[in-house]
Parts: C-alpha cells; structure tokens; sequence
C-alpha cells in the first residue's frame, strides 16, 4: 500500500506497534551486571564495570540503536516499508539490525570495504545489508545519497546519538550506574570513565551528573589517530585527523556532531598497545573477557585509580564492559595480528603488573 493511500491514521497505527515493540524489548532484557574488580584492600578504592556485553545484541550499542529507532519513530521519520540506513561497520550496525528486523524494516549499512569478515556476517544475521565505500571518510554522504535514492531514512547516529537519550533519567546508562551504586561503600563515584565512538555515551553521563548536582567527574578516554583528544585539548571543535581508529568502536577521523567536549572533566589519551594490554589482562586477571574499547577505558580507570591511591584519595570509580571479547580472538587476542599491526602489550602489560603489586603505573 503507498504512503498516501496508508493516510495517517495507519502510520500511527504502524508506528505505535513498532514503538511497543522496541520498548518491549527494553523491558524483557534486565539490567546490565555491574562487576566489582577486587583492589588491594588498604587502597581505599573500588572498581566497577557495567557490562553491556549482555545485551541481546552483545554491545553498548543495543542502547544507542534502540533510542536512535525510538527518536526516529517519535519524529515520525519511520514508517511502514521505509528502509533505514546508517553509516557504520561496528556494533551500531548489528544492533540497528537487530531493531529494523524487529520492525519488518529493510536495513542497509554502509561501511569501509576493509571491513571485517566477522562484522559483516553479524550485521547480515540480522537481516541487515551492507554498502561499501572505498574511504571511510565517504561512508556520511553515501549514506545520505542511499537515503535520498531510496526514499528511505538516514538515521545518522553521528549526528543524533547526543539527543535521542534522555539524559535526564528514564533508565539511561548515567541512572543505572547510580541507582547499581547506592548500596555501595563508596555510592557516589569519584570518576566515570567512557570512551566516544559517536559521543552519545559522554554525553548522557556528563549531563545527567550536571543535572542531579553529582560531585562525580566525567572522564573521555581516546585512542591513538582519533580526532577527539586533540581537539579537545585544542579547543577545535571541528578538528579531524582523517585517520581511521585501530579500537572497534570509539575514537573518529574527525569531531563528530554528537560529541559534546563542555560536558567532559578531562581527557586522556591512550595508546593503543595499552588498550590491548588492559583488555588481555582484565581476562587473565579478573577472568572478564572484554574488546579493546574496554581496554582502552580500563587504562584510564588505572591511570586515575593511581592518582587517587597517590594522593591518600579513598572513592570508586565505574567503567563500562563494552563488549565481549569473543568477537576479537582472531584480532586483540592473536598475537599474530598485533604483531602486523605494529601493536606490542607486553610493555603496558608489566605496568598494570607492577601497578597492582603496588608500584607506578606510569
């Protein structure tokens, strides 16, 4: 049936069992775990990841793809028979897959052609179908150029991903935590720490603590060729490095529109042999077997976790699980592959040693 023989009662209709079903899905998958990493006692300082890996789609981005179909809906951007269309070739591709097949909605991503074997066939699972493009700068306007070919609707996570959460509460990833922690020795952290892909994540965390009147600091960890620590540390709000992040998942060629820098207490720059040493060592050590987003948000934890014990500093601090760690064995965790890639651990590996024995991190 065409959109003007549909008329708008039968979009509504449409729209409002698509709605249900998105939110039905919220509601069957509990909470995400929030794990305690055990800590010498006399430190005085506890650590938590949230671990998204529990999502029915496996990642953080479960949580950004669901408010980015229900804020499409909500516009009334998504109908019947619309084909939805993203730029992306990460977790953000298989969860909008996952929602868009929910929806009977043809799903289209479009990606880099170095992509990986693995990725493609977890986006193509869901249904979902995938677009290449030779650079991965061109991946927004042939997006764009799909949409309007199409028809069909952009949902443009680089773009949106900052307001299609709540930050406000509504069970966000900022409330859980929170509402997790209360039962707590230390309940109100001393630091967040979260690492930007698109920057919806820092965003949500750094308002709602604004908005509750939280003491709690925001910290933005970044791997290497990413364009959002120098153009923080900058002040550029359009800096862009036209490199390619080596960690799945976070860190952009260039500042993207839904990263908010006035909301972030501070920055660090992680390298990333040190993502990937955090990451294998969360698994031999704390037997959590996470990907190197994770990595890279652990070496942060354990940069200002050091500073705190440094300073006599008691209070927790809370991380994010991003994802699981099964989908890198032929990468993060083959030796192999790092070694093509120019990326060593064992250097940062011996610091986290030495650092949980006591000794400096640095």
């Amino acid at each position: 049936m065409s959109e003007s023989a549909r008329g708008p009662a039968a979009d509504r209709t449409w729209c409002d069992e698509a709605i249900r079903r998105v939110q039905a899905d919220a509601q069957r998958s509990a909470d995400t775990h929030l794990h305690q990493l055990p800590l010498p006692a006399d430190w005085g300082i506890d650590v938590y990841l949230k671990d998204e890996s529990v999502h029915p789609t496996g990642s953080l981005k479960h949580r950004l793809a669901r408010s980015l179909f229900l804020y499409a809906l909500a516009n009334g951007w998504l109908r019947e028979g619309t084909t939805v269309i993203e730029a992306t070739s990460g977790n953000t591709a298989v969860s909008e897959a996952y929602f868009a097949r929910m929806l009977g909605l043809e799903y289209i991503a479009v990606m880099p052609r170095t992509t990986s074997t693995t990725k493609i066939a977890r986006i193509e699972s869901y249904g979902g179908h995938c677009h290449f493009v030779d650079s991965s700068s061109d991946v927004y306007a042939e997006a764009e150029r799909l949409a309007e070919d199409t028809g069909g609707r952009y949902l443009d996570q680089f773009t949106y991903a900052e307001r299609a959460t709540d930050w406000r509460g509504n069970n966000n990833i900022a409330e859980s935590i929170f509402e997790q922690m209360s039962a707590e020795r230390h309940p109100v952290p001393t630091w967040i720490v979260a690492a930007a892909g698109t920057g919806g994540t820092s965003s949500t965390i750094g308002r709602y603590l604004r908005y509750r009147r939280y003491p709690t600091a925001l910290a933005v960890v970044d791997p290497e060729n990413s364009a959002y620590y120098p153009g923080w540390a900058q002040g550029v709000s359009d800096y862009a490095t036209g490199m390619p992040s080596r960690i799945e998942g976070i860190g952009r060629p260039r500042t993207e529109p839904s990263f908010v820098p006035s909301v972030i207490d501070t920055m660090l720059a992680v390298p990333d042999a040190a993502s990937v040493a955090a990451m294998q060592h969360l698994d031999e050590r704390f037997g959590r077997r996470a990907g190197a987003s994770t990595g890279t948000c652990l070496w942060g934890v354990w940069t200002l976790a050091e500073q705190m014990r440094d300073a006599g500093q008691t209070g927790s601090i809370v991380s994010l699980l991003c994802d699981s760690g099964e989908m890198y064995a032929s990468t993060y965790y083959d030796s192999a592959w790092l070694a093509e890639q120019g990326m060593d651990p064992s250097p940062y590996r011996a610091r986290l040693e030495q650092f949980l024995d006591g000794g400096a991190l640095g």
